[in-house]
């Protein structure tokens, strides 16, 4: 099998979450168990840092994944979903995992594949195991792919768990109420394993605090203990300077990050938090963390999170995609200079546009489209209920026609913005 072979037997014969939405999840880890103990459970191998949440789980995960290289370790990287490339979800010190790995994988477990009929996030899930362990990684970082307490990547007994926040996402799936998700994404906590919880929030907290006491567990609120400033500016490289302040020890500590999005100042007090309780298990710098968090995007590739793709006009895209996130990503965009501000915006058929739609500037061009996976929202529906809310635009067969009519409308001094789904920033980046 060539690789893109393999790719298209494992899109047609395992259901996708990314692809068809609800109907891949599965509601218990049995598969999962099955793989791995076929596997030889691989992921006992190596020590894990395991990272939950709403939104920033992503961001943490490979700010975690690259102080730990930049410290000397071997680290295994495992996030979803992936924007350009498969491969993109298993990395060893930012390098996807080869092609004729995906291909030696499948091709040597295709029986078990074909008899356990595992989801493609299963399967994905178990090749990830497995081939940390054939790379000898030190550690792993492993981003919960939806949820926690049922996730696939939840039978890992990590030596840190972290949970980023809670947001309106998934809602169908893990509950209506943010404590109801939250208690999904507790789950990720285990027997006298520490946890952090990013953000602090009267609906969730107690669902925290229990949990960790129900598992004997130390628990630490990351906005508690750290405050992030960020500064207002951009450097050159569209990056920004930040400063972080201990409240129990007053140190401080400043640096910078290619992230340039709002919404980074969260994640890197759950960063800062997560490093504070990882001391007594690996050997890092102060320097290490300063360096880890500037060179993240070299380190591990890290793309879509509020990524400049050109000037004049800024062209900027984001994957938020849930409330929260498109909060800070709309905040961002109207305080930045602009004579004209052009949004390419597209969505997937299970989002509650009722939620998302009012944050949107009506003061912006609309470039309505889809992304072309099947779970994306029709764009002509997407321009009628966009109108409901007084954005006002064109609608567009496909993203790359409707990002090729915002640069022929902008000029220098407009700003592009293409984003609501991951699967819409996928086709930019």
């Amino acid at each position: 099998m060539t690789y893109e072979e393999t790719l298209e037997f494992l899109f047609s014969q395992l259901p996708a979450y990314h692809r068809i939405g609800k109907a891949a999840y599965k509601n218990n880890l049995d598969n999962t168990i099955a793989f791995d103990n076929f596997l030889g459970n691989p992921h006992l191998n190596y020590r894990t840092i395991h990272v939950a949440g709403t939104n920033g789980k992503g961001s943490v995960s490979h700010l975690i994944a690259s102080v730990l290289q930049e410290a000397g370790y071997m680290t295994g990287l495992y996030t979803s979903p992936h924007l350009r490339d498969f491969r993109e979800r298993i990395k060893v010190n930012g390098e996807m995992i080869p092609a004729n790995e995906v291909i030696d994988f499948v091709e040597r477990y295709k029986s078990v594949i074909e008899s356990l009929t595992p989801s493609f996030f299963e399967m994905t899930v178990a090749m990830a195991f497995n081939y940390f362990a054939r790379c000898n990684v030190d550690v792993a970082v492993i981003e919960v792919g939806l949820g926690g307490r049922l996730d696939s990547t939840n039978i890992i007994h990590p030596v840190l768990s972290v949970i980023t926040n809670i947001g309106h996402d998934h809602m169908d799936l893990l509950g209506d109420t943010f404590a109801k998700i939250a208690y999904e994404k507790a789950g990720i906590i285990k027997n006298k394993v520490p946890v952090v919880i990013s953000e602090t929030h009267p609906e969730t907290k107690e669902v925290f605090i229990s949990k960790a006491a129900e598992s004997g567990s130390a628990i630490s609120f990351a906005d508690e203990r750290f405050s992030c400033h960020l500064e207002e500016r951009y450097n050159l490289n569209g990056g920004r300077r930040y400063t972080i302040a201990d409240q129990v020890t007053n140190q401080k500590f400043e640096g910078s990050t290619l992230l340039g999005g709002d919404y980074q100042e969260k994640n890197l007090k759950a960063v800062y938090d997560a490093l504070n309780n990882l001391r007594g298990i690996f050997k890092f710098s102060d320097n290490d963390i300063k360096n880890g968090i500037k060179n993240v995007i070299k380190n591990t590739g890290l793309m879509g999170r509020w990524q400049i793709l050109s000037y004049n006009p800024l062209t900027i895209c984001d994957t938020g995609h849930n409330k929260e996130g498109l909060e800070y990503v709309t905040g961002q965009l109207r305080r930045i200079s602009k004579s004209k501000l052009h949004i390419v915006l597209g969505f997937v058929k299970d989002k509650d546009l009722n939620l998302v739609l009012p944050l949107f500037p009506a003061r912006a061009v609309y470039y309505f489209t889809k992304a072309s996976v099947p779970r994306a929202l029709n764009e002509v529906v997407l321009k009628e209920e966009a109108a409901k809310h007084g954005l006002l635009g064109q609608s567009y067969p496909d993203v790359k026609t409707a990002l090729s009519d915002a640069r022929k409308n902008a000029t220098e001094s407009d700003v592009i913005f293409i984003g609501g789904s991951t699967f819409v920033v996928a086709e930019v980046v």
